[in-house]
């Protein structure tokens, strides 16, 4: 018999069902059908959409071109935030302004970023080729070219998401006790010393989590893509996230797009339930 407090949990349950249970469970049923621009329905054709996503190279090409790209963002998001935390943290001297500095990016919508950067890596108008061009380089095709355009994403990624690492960096520091700093300034450890045997142990924790909610975020990189670059040149900074959106919004194959996101949804669960497992052992020293 339910008692008259678990009444309370009505609505969040409701709203649980509504935004994301009722949702997957139609999109399951989705991904068994052939509701395609021709034929809007939900007539049952098997796993005949699934065996497509296994032979369809375009998906499993961007799944690895993600993969790239989140590494190099994360790692470099990571390395930077770190760095900036640790620089507020040691009391620099205008330290109260740059975390203000620091958090405008984070501040800015992805898709207004986007379209900043769009203008700044232009190749023939952008500031950024004039400022290279004053040191000898020549002209760079930001956003015409493969490897051009990969890092560019890179670049807008890494810019607009450091600050949030920064953020989770710097209370973690904040909160990090003392006495393991008495200690080692009593031993006579030295700052390089220090970190790698007393902030980054204690960092631990804290990294795992930054990181493995970073590489979450990263792995939707959908909007600087489709801002910045459109997937292109050709395909080569196209994501998961936006050639299923080109399939299912744009070539308006429905049943085949809820099968690439079931698809893709199970990979990512799976690839950052064992990353995390190995960060864990890795720095913490024990299993999760």
């Amino acid at each position: 018999m339910l008692k008259s407090k678990h009444f309370f949990l009505l609505p969040a349950l409701l709203t649980l069902v509504a935004i994301i249970i009722f949702p997957l469970i139609f999109t399951v049923r989705v991904s068994f059908s052939s509701w395609d621009v021709y034929q809007a329905g939900l007539d049952y054709i098997g796993g005949r959409n699934y065996l497509r996503v296994f032979e369809d190279a375009r998906f499993w090409e961007s799944l690895l071109r993600l993969s790239a790209m989140s590494l190099i963002t994360v790692t470099l998001q990571y390395v930077l935030g770190f760095a900036l935390a640790l620089a507020v943290w040691k009391q620099l001297k205008g330290g109260r302004i740059f975390r203000v500095l620091f958090l405008v990016p984070m501040m800015t919508t992805p898709v207004v970023m986007s379209v900043i950067w769009r203008t700044m890596l232009h190749e023939s108008l952008g500031p950024v080729n004039d400022i290279l061009s004053v040191f000898g380089f020549g002209p760079v095709p930001w956003l015409s070219s493969a490897a051009g355009a990969f890092i560019s994403v890179i670049i807008v990624e890494v810019w607009q998401w450091t600050p949030f690492m920064f953020l989770l960096m710097l209370a973690g520091l904040v909160s990090l006790p003392r006495e393991p700093y008495l200690a080692a300034a009593i031993d006579g450890a030295g700052p390089w010393r220090t970190f790698w045997q007393v902030t980054f142990p204690l960092m631990a924790p804290i990294s795992i989590g930054a990181i493995i909610i970073r590489l979450i975020e990263a792995s939707k990189i959908m909007d600087t893509v489709y801002v910045l670059t459109s997937g292109g040149p050709g395909t080569a900074t196209e994501t998961p996230s936006y050639y299923i959106y080109i399939r299912g919004l744009r070539d308006f194959q429905v049943g085949y797009s809820a099968a690439l996101s079931l698809t893709y949804l199970v990979l990512m669960i799976i690839t950052l339930t064992i990353i995390a497992k190995l960060l864990m052992r890795s720095l913490v020293g024990k299993d999760a």
